[in-house]
C-alpha cells in the first residue's frame, strides 16, 4: 500500500474537502496533526475501503496525515500512538511502513504486541514487522496462536518461519493436547509445512 493508493481509495468518503485541507495544513504546520488525527474518524468515516483491502477510511486518512508531515515522522507517530485510542493506535501501526523512519518505530510494535488488543497485535505484524528481531517476531506469532489472531495477517510468515518457531509451535501443540484443547487449524498447517521443510 502506498500513500497514492490510499488517497485513491478515499475518493468518495464523507468530507473529502476536509481531508484535503487537513493534509495541506499538516504539511505547513506539523502541530496541527494533533487536532486532525483524532477527528479523522468522525470526518472521513470508519467504513472499510474497497480500494484498500484491510484498511478503513479513518485508518487511511490518519496514515495520510502522517505521510503529509515534512519532518519528524517518528516523533509524531509515537506521539499519536501514545496519546491515541485503539483506532488511532492501529492507524499509526499501519502507517509505519509508509514513513521514512527506518526502524525507529519498532518500540511501538513491541508495545502493541504486549497489549491484549488482538487488533493491535494484527496491525503490528504487517509489513513493518520486518524490523522485529527473530525472537520478538516468533513470540508475536505465538501470541497470535494463543489469542486466535489468524496467521494470515502475519506478513512474510512462510519466509521468516524457522525451526525455532516450529519447536515452539510443537511445544504449544503438546500442551494443548494434554489439556484436551485443539490448536487453530492455521497453526497446525504452519507446523506441518515447517516439519516438511525440515525433513526435505
Amino acid at each position: 500500500m502506498t500513500p497514492d493508493s490510499l488517497r485513491a481509495a478515499l475518493r468518495g468518503v464523507p468530507h473529502p474537502d476536509w481531508l484535503d485541507a487537513a493534509l495541506r495544513r499538516v504539511a505547513a504546520e506539523p502541530a496541527a496533526i494533533d487536532g486532525f488525527f483524532p477527528a479523522a474518524g468522525r470526518r472521513c468515516g470508519r467504513a472499510p475501503l474497497a480500494g484498500a483491502p484491510g484498511w478503513s477510511a479513518d485508518e487511511a486518512a490518519r496514515a495520510l496525515l502522517l505521510t503529509a508531515l515534512r519532518t519528524d515522522h517518528a516523533i509524531h507517530a509515537e506521539s499519536r500512538y501514545r496519546q491515541g485510542d485503539a483506532a488511532e493506535k492501529r492507524a499509526v501501526l499501519k502507517a509505519l511502513p509508509l514513513l521514512p523512519i527506518g526502524a525507529a518505530g519498532t518500540p511501538l510494535l513491541h508495545d502493541a504486541i504486549r497489549t491484549n488488543d488482538t487488533r493491535l497485535l494484527a496491525a503490528a505484524l504487517g509489513p513493518y514487522a520486518r524490523h522485529l528481531d527473530p525472537a520478538a517476531w516468533r513470540q508475536a506469532v505465538l501470541k497470535c496462536v494463543f489469542t486466535g489472531v489468524p496467521l494470515a495477517v502475519v506478513q512474510d510468515l512462510d519466509a521468516r518461519a524457522d525451526g525455532e518457531l516450529a519447536a515452539m509451535l510443537a511445544g504449544l501443540a503438546a500442551e494443548r493436547r494434554a489439556a484436551g484443547r485443539a490448536m487453530p487449524a492455521d497453526a497446525i498447517d504452519l507446523l506441518t509445512r515447517l516439519r516438511a521443510n525440515q525433513e526435505a
